[in-house]
């Protein structure tokens, strides 16, 4: 068929099919912006990430610093008043909501990294290989994860986020690549993938470009549930004390709070913007997931 215009049988740009890539992602997107869940949960999450990022540049004192009368309410010249040493909730919330982001995105990354490629490599290698590391897995997944993590941070003489994100992402994969081999099974068995063994493509190369393009979308959203449960999970050592040394977050403003009967002295702006902001930031992330799902099974999209 001629591609020169005028020409006998020629194809005209502007009537000429769209290509199946590009029509499946502009439907995607035609149903993304259609869709309220996805539409409220990614706003909540980035308008939460846009503070705890900005929020800091405009936060002269430090966190812990004594800057303030004790135990005020909030007023204009403290947003969120102060605890009951003076320091400034306003500043330590911003931090705390930025420490949160970086747990969870290094502890949910950590967790992905490792169960997708144990996943991958178990799915399309079968086999000996898929017996040792469904095993390996099944291993860590009996295993009390926060009975773990607090045994191992406690005896740490120095905890930081990287530490606490570290651990919380090595107890934190094995339900990902249960579910990342049993769909890597299948699409192992597919033509497509059978013609690249055989043409002599490297295994990696093979997993990259055949098979995980293939479950983009259910990465994605595993990749979300991943930072939700760090999130959780961070939160929760924070409370019992076993958070970053010397630093601030969301769940060490509720231990602080606690501690020091903020409950009981009525002193409600210490503990309820933490407590909120984890409440919003994992149930968005949850509404966010759900909408994903909506957006790409077929079965779920609400037209």
């Amino acid at each position: 068929m001629s591609n020169i215009p005028g020409a006998p049988g020629a194809v005209d740009p502007a009537t000429a099919p769209e290509p199946v890539g590009e029509r499946k992602v502009s439907e995607t997107l035609h149903f993304a912006r259609r869709n309220p869940k996805l539409l409220i949960g990614s706003g909540i999450v980035l308008g939460l990430l846009l503070l705890g990022l900005i929020g800091p540049l405009f936060v002269t004192e430090g966190p812990n610093v004594y800057i303030g009368p004790q135990s005020q309410p909030p007023s204009s010249e403290y947003w969120m008043g102060t605890t009951s040493f003076g320091q400034d909730i306003w500043a330590q919330f911003v931090h705390g909501l930025r420490s949160t982001f970086i747990t969870g995105a290094l502890g949910g990354g950590i967790a992905f990294v490792v169960g997708t490629t144990v996943g991958f490599v178990a799915g399309y290698k079968g086999g000996l290989v898929d017996e040792i590391l469904n095993m390996l897995t099944n291993v860590v997944l009996v295993l009390p994860a926060l009975v773990v993590l607090i045994v191992a941070v406690a005896y740490l003489d120095v905890r930081g986020l990287v530490v606490q994100a570290l651990f919380i992402g090595l107890t934190s994969w094995p339900w990902a690549a249960r579910a990342v081999r049993s769909q890597a099974l299948s699409l192992a068995t597919r033509d497509y993938v059978d013609l690249a063994r055989l043409s002599g493509r490297r295994t990696w190369r093979i997993i990259t470009t055949e098979i995980a393009p293939n479950m983009s979308s259910y990465l994605v959203m595993s990749f979300i549930l991943l930072f939700g449960g760090a999130v959780l999970i961070a939160a929760g050592l924070d409370f019992i004390g076993l958070g970053p040394t010397g630093g601030v977050s969301l769940g060490l403003m509720l231990e602080s709070a606690v501690q020091w009967s903020a409950l009981q002295l009525g002193m409600w702006w210490w503990f309820i913007p933490p407590g909120a902001a984890i409440t919003l930031l994992v149930g968005s992330m949850y509404i966010l997931n759900v909408g994903l799902d909506e957006v790409f099974n077929p079965k779920l999209r609400e037209l």
